[in-house]
């Protein structure tokens, strides 16, 4: 398994291509943001610089790249893995800010790609004016979305040289400006900074457009899984100064300007040598395609935290490299391929589309802090810290959020609706859930010894199979022989299921890719009749239950713990194996229950995602085998006695 923790050139490379884009990008557009089409004075550009340096460096360097990654999950990051750290203490808000968070930055990914590319493909029209933009966009988004398949790190080698020639480039661009007006430099101080929130007209206001040079901070964050540590934060250090520079140099040629209203054209071609323009466009236009990659790869990572963390249903994930957080979720990649066509043609191009863009992750960023502080709370962080790192955290974000409320009714109605329909959808699949669970029982298979002895020796009862195999869920007690009361009900209640062998497999994913670690546990409950097996395996090993069990069967075969000859004699003498059959058990609410009006929505929302969820027999490669889905009715809250009485 290649150590994400280790730094590497190659990894260095990967980090680039992957997880800065976003961020890496916005020199694009933020500059022309912050100034619009006012005349400008020495106030607002001095005092937007300050913004933006101050910005780059409390949220996105010292939140994100010092503190944030700090709490990684088992080498993940996002705020479902955040969540995983925190959900154990009983603290019931942090589902919330965990589910809040993850919508708000699955709704962003419906408007990154898009407004990335487009602004990207319309600058092509300085050289072509006459250049149809949509279908050039529609193709680029395609081909990224078909691209994701073949997973980050391949991605990465190919994106990041050349992001590492987009960093050079702005950050010589912005050099070239800086060498020129030095006095730029005073930007640096943060008095500069609130001079301009405090008297300019529109001081407070401008910093819904400071906010976009941060946007792809939690994206970041969230790619930890991809990259590691050691390689983000070297790689932070060479993007932050080239980002710094870029800005510098866009506001210094600006300096230079004062008095006028720049009312065409991106601040950043300004300080572009007229005779390397068409380069610059062309590379820009790469580096946005590659601004998309930081959203979709933070996507993946979420909903597979979001799986593991049993907060969504179950679906298909696969790891194409070495990695574990190196992932590929086919229906997310598809769904915000959707996603993005739809933002295309409503919104049709990027100038309509930035009103929409930022709200959300303002939102994703708070709830992320919140989190954050009650991590280090429950790490022994002195009070004292805590209450100056929330201040300065949620003064700062909170601030962002009410300047980019304005965006609400120009475009930012869109994020906002579609993360408040992922947060209803996760919210009641949760709900549902939690009324669910509260409902499972465990029990140690040895109270249930007797009965099992019983059974198989009932002949009245017909033989379901020669052996049976349970899938069992991992109990939540410590104690490994504990399985729920779904198995117990499907063999002794519903129907009972007599076999001369019973199994009970769990499977149990490792962090490491491959078999090196692989291993396996047999706990006896009856000799020869009744048994538990735990089953470690790596995550990129294809999950096939037959061949996995096959090898476990063998094993005790041959030490003499089992006979695995077929029981019935007129086929045994021909050396026939003994048949096995495997067994699903799921719960359904039962519909005698008596459900308040919003467990009854929740509930009919888990059973409609249930539907979609990737099927257990594939998930364990049992689909062309002996297979059996058993359902137990789960009987909630009953309605009461009912008012019936025997004549006589």
């Amino acid at each position: 398994m290649k150590d994400r923790n280790r730094l590497s050139l190659a990894g260095l490379f990967i980090t680039l291509g992957i997880i800065y884009g976003d961020i890496g990008t916005s020199p694009l557009y933020v500059v022309k943001a912050i100034v619009g089409e006012a005349v400008l004075d020495r106030t607002l550009v001095l005092g937007g610089m300050s913004c933006i340096f101050w910005t780059l460096i409390l949220i996105t360097t010292f939140k994100y790249i010092l503190l944030a990654l700090k709490a990684d999950n088992n080498g993940e990051g996002g705020i479902f893995a955040l969540y995983g750290l925190v959900k154990h203490h009983r603290a019931k808000w942090t589902i919330f800010a965990a589910l809040i968070g993850c919508s708000a930055l699955i709704a962003d990914g419906f408007i990154t790609p898009p407004i990335s590319i487009s602004s990207a493909i319309e600058g092509l029209n300085v050289l072509f004016p006459d250049l149809p933009t949509l279908p050039i966009v529609v193709t680029i988004l395609t081909f990224l979305f078909g691209f994701q398949q073949f997973g980050t790190s391949v991605i990465g080698r190919t994106f990041g040289p050349i992001m590492l020639v987009w960093f050079s480039m702005i950050g010589f661009l912005g050099a070239r400006q800086v060498v020129g007006h030095p006095e730029i430099l005073q930007a640096v101080n943060p008095a500069h900074a609130f001079e301009v929130l405090t008297k300019h007209p529109s001081g407070f206001w401008i910093l819904g457009a400071v906010f976009l040079c941060t946007t792809g901070a939690e994206a970041l964050y969230a790619d930890l899984g991809h990259c590691g540590k050691p390689n983000i934060r070297v790689s932070w250090t060479f993007v932050l100064i080239c980002l710094l520079l870029n800005y510098f140099g866009q506001t210094a040629w600006l300096l230079a300007h004062l008095g006028q209203p720049i009312t065409e054209g991106s601040v950043f071609y300004m300080i572009v040598p007229s005779e390397f323009l068409p380069v610059v466009i062309i590379i820009a236009t790469v580096a946005t395609v590659i601004a998309s990659q930081a959203l979709l790869s933070g996507c993946f990572t979420l909903v597979n935290e979001a799986i593991k963390q049993r907060l969504w249903v179950n679906l298909k994930v696969r790891y194409p490299a070495e990695s574990k957080g190196q992932l590929y979720v086919s229906s997310v990649n598809w769904m915000l391929f959707v996603g993005c066509m739809l933002v295309i043609f409503i919104f049709g191009k990027s100038s309509n589309m930035e009103a929409a863009y930022g709200l959300t992750i303002t939102i994703d960023m708070l709830m992320t802090s919140a989190l954050l502080l009650f991590f280090f709370h429950l790490q022994g962080w002195k009070l004292p810290y805590l209450l100056v790192l929330g201040l300065i955290f949620f003064s700062l974000e909170l601030t962002f959020f009410v300047s980019n409320l304005k965006k609400f009714f120009y475009g930012g109605w869109f994020t906002f609706l579609v993360a408040l329909s992922l947060f209803t959808i996760l919210y009641l699949f949760n709900r549902a859930r939690v009324v669910r669970d509260g409902h499972y029982k465990t029990a140690s298979l040895s109270v249930y010894r007797q009965m099992f002895e019983e059974l198989i020796a009932d002949e009245s009862v017909p033989i379901e199979a020669s052996n049976l195999v349970f899938m069992t869920r991992k109990s939540r007690s410590d104690q490994s022989d504990h399985i729920d009361n779904r198995v117990i009900y499907s063999i002794f209640q519903k129907k009972p299921k007599r076999a001369l062998v019973y199994w009970f497999v769990h499977i149990r994913i490792l962090d490491a890719p491959h078999d090196s670690e692989a291993s396996y546990e047999v706990k006896t409950v009856i000799p020869r009749k009744v048994f538990l097996v735990n089953v470690n395996t790596g995550f990129k090993v294809k999950h096939n239950i037959y061949q996995i069990f096959k090898k476990v069967v063998d094993e005790m075969h041959k030490n003499g713990e089992i006979d695995n000859r077929s029981p019935f004699p007129s086929i045994r003498k021909f050396h026939i194996p003994a048949d096995y059959q495997y067994v699903f058990v799921k719960a359904l609410p039962s519909s005698s229950n008596n459900l308040s009006p919003l467990n009854k929505l929740a509930m009919g929302v888990y059973l409609a995602l249930s539907r979609i969820a990737y099927p257990p027999s594939k998930e364990f490669g049992l689909e062309n085998r002996n297979t059996v889905t058993d359902v137990m009715p789960l009987n909630l809250h009953f309605e009461g006695d009912i008012k019936l009485r025997r004549k006589q």
